[in-house]
């Protein structure tokens, strides 16, 4: 196949690229990205430019761009990372979510009907259903409450690819992941943010009590499943993906306090997020049954990779807090 990925840069995009590189070498692969905070090519430095990977500097609100793209490179599908992703952004900049995740995704799907693009995957999230209370996991059926700004877009640019299958006959499949974690995660997410400011003896903000829960999946389990959601998943079809690691996050903070062998005393509780969602949980019933993927990454093994990865790569996330 010939791929077109947006956001290839970013925390899952990169991983995406690694990940294919070695599962799918024969693929080409071009990589499109803005450069923006979060995106970073130091995340692909062991990715060279060859025959089979290439990248590409620029926006995907540039229709004219990715036309061309897609005609030089004849590629058969695109897979789209390209988002803003952080909550707290989008609560003090909602606009800059609107043009990336809902203008930037209209852009790319109508440059897909144009070129008659064979397959449009469009990465999603678990925070389009809003907040689930209880106990329950919510199936890709399930009415869609987004909570937050990026939220809100994310479910927007879900609509708007589900409407162009609908409408225009253009095959979509959407993915909707829980949290993930994992190395080359920009250190803004809870994760990687408390391993950073753990290791540099900074305090540890946890908003509230602690006590929301998040259901965590490893990138890399991400990441089997796009594949095979892009390969065999069905058109106009919604798969939710989860790893079934679900934790307060006052429990992950503290999980990386002791594997750091760090002073408890450094977590800090600071007001909560402003609307933020008690509880998100998927039920991953569907691409189980329908394609066989299962996450393989247990948690606690997990985290501990994960956090000795940050502590041995320090150069990489004190890069980014010097850029």
């Amino acid at each position: 196949m010939h791929i077109l990925v947006t956001g290839g840069a970013g925390f899952i995009g990169s991983s995406f690229i690694r990940f294919m590189r070695q599962r799918h070498p024969d693929d080409v692969l071009i990589n499109l990205d803005a450069l923006t905070y979060a995106g970073n090519l130091s995340n692909l430095a062991d990715v060279p430019e060859e025959a089979h990977y290439h990248f590409v500097h620029g926006s995907i609100l540039d229709h004219d761009l990715v036309v061309q793209l897609i005609k030089k490179y004849q590629i058969d599908a695109i897979v789209n990372f390209a988002a803003e992703s952080h909550v707290d952004r989008s609560i003090a900049d909602p606009l800059v979510f609107v043009d990336t995740n809902i203008r930037g995704t209209a852009t790319l799907l109508a440059a897909a009907r144009e070129t008659r693009i064979e397959r449009f995957l469009q990465v999603s999230t678990d925070e389009v259903y809003g907040n689930i209370p209880g106990t329950g996991y919510v199936t890709e059926a399930a009415p869609l409450h987004p909570s937050s700004p990026y939220a809100a877009s994310k479910a927007s640019a879900d609509l708007l690819a589900l409407a162009d299958h609908h409408t225009y006959g253009l095959d979509v499949v959407i993915t909707r992941c829980a949290n993930n974690y994992g190395p080359y995660q920009y250190p803004e997410k809870l994760i990687p943010l408390m391993i950073q400011r753990g290791l540099t003896g900074q305090s540890l903000p946890v908003y509230g009590d602690g006590l929301k829960t998040r259901d965590w999946l490893h990138v890399l389990d991400h990441c089997r499943a796009i594949d095979l959601v892009l390969c065999h998943g069905q058109s106009g079809e919604i798969y939710n993906v989860t790893g079934n690691n679900e934790h307060a996050n006052l429990e992950v903070v503290r999980r990386i306090i002791q594997q750091l062998h760090i002073d408890p005393s450094l977590i800090q509780h600071v007001p909560d997020r402003l609307g933020d969602d008690s509880r998100y949980a998927l039920d991953a019933t569907k691409i189980r049954d329908e394609l066989g993927w299962a996450p393989t990454v247990a948690f606690a093994q997990g985290m501990t990779d994960t956090i000795a990865w940050y502590q041995t790569h320090r150069s990489w996330w004190q890069g980014l807090n010097q850029g």
